[in-house]
Formats: C-alpha cells, sequence, structure tokens
C-alpha cells in the first residue's frame, strides 16, 4: 500500500512588486475568486528561503538570480483553510507562513504554472489588499506598505 504523502505545514509567501507598488497576483486554479502572491509549502529538507525561490520561480517563470528575495525574517501562523486539510497529516489545523518579496523596477512578464494558477495581474497595492484571499497575505501586504510610506 503507498503511503500517502503529506503537505508540511510550514509554507513560504513572496509578495512581487514594482517599485511604484504594483504588486503580482495570481488567481487559484483550484478555487474560483481565490487570489494570492506567490505562496507554496516547504519539500523535505528545504529551508524556507530555497522555498521561496523555488516557488517564485516555478510560479511566475522570475529568477532570484535576476531578482533577489529579500527574507522580512518574519513569520505568521493561520488556521489551514478546511477544504484544504486533507493534504497535511489528520493533527494538522494550522501552518506557519515565511514571509519574502520581491522588488522589480518594473511589471514583466509572468510565466505562471497553469497546474496552480488559471490567471495572473497586477494591481495597486490597495487593490492587492482587497483582493487576496488570506489575512496573513494582506496583512503582509499592508506592512509592505507601510514600510514603503515610512521610507517616503
Amino acid at each position: 500500500m503507498i503511503k500517502k504523502k503529506y503537505k508540511i505545514p510550514i509554507s513560504s509567501l513572496i509578495i512581487v512588486h514594482t517599485k511604484d507598488m504594483e504588486v503580482l497576483l495570481l488567481h487559484r486554479l483550484d478555487k474560483d475568486g481565490y487570489w494570492q502572491s506567490v505562496t507554496g509549502s516547504l519539500e523535505e529538507n528545504e529551508s524556507p528561503v530555497e522555498a521561496a525561490k523555488r516557488e517564485l520561480y516555478e510560479e511566475t517563470g522570475i529568477k532570484d538570480q535576476e531578482f533577489p528575495i529579500h527574507n522580512w525574517e518574519f513569520s505568521q501562523e493561520y488556521e489551514i483553510f478546511e477544504h484544504w486539510r486533507y493534504r497535511y497529516p489528520p493533527s494538522v489545523s494550522s501552518n506557519t507562513e515565511h514571509v519574502f518579496s520581491v522588488e522589480l523596477p518594473k511589471k514583466i512578464a509572468i510565466k505562471i504554472a497553469p497546474k496552480e494558477h488559471k490567471d495572473f495581474k497586477w494591481v495597486s497595492i490597495n487593490d492587492a489588499i482587497e483582493m487576496v484571499f488570506s489575512d496573513t497575505n494582506a496583512d503582509a501586504l499592508r506592512k509592505l506598505n507601510a514600510k514603503k510610506r515610512a521610507k517616503g
């Protein structure tokens, strides 16, 4: 009998944005109306930053060598949505999400992962905060917006 391989309840969230604070959002394939930043669970023996680099490339085609990932050294915990809990071990109900960002000089061509997302769009950071389905994604966007405003 094949043992089911569960997801690790640790993930990386990567906010991709331009200098002008336009944010890249991806439309999930498995849930209509669910927009999000780049995100993904860690694979076995992978660090959060390694997962961030891998997910960034897999979901957008952006290479971290061209546009470095900024590690916020910050994580947040959230309760896993009921409709996705089957992906995790039965005793798991929460996930720890490590936050990263990538600043681009301007919007660039994106190559989405067709098995995960059906569309992408660039939106203002305020629109992104309203559009994302995840509270932790919205909170990270708010933190980024406040940091950018403080810098002037």
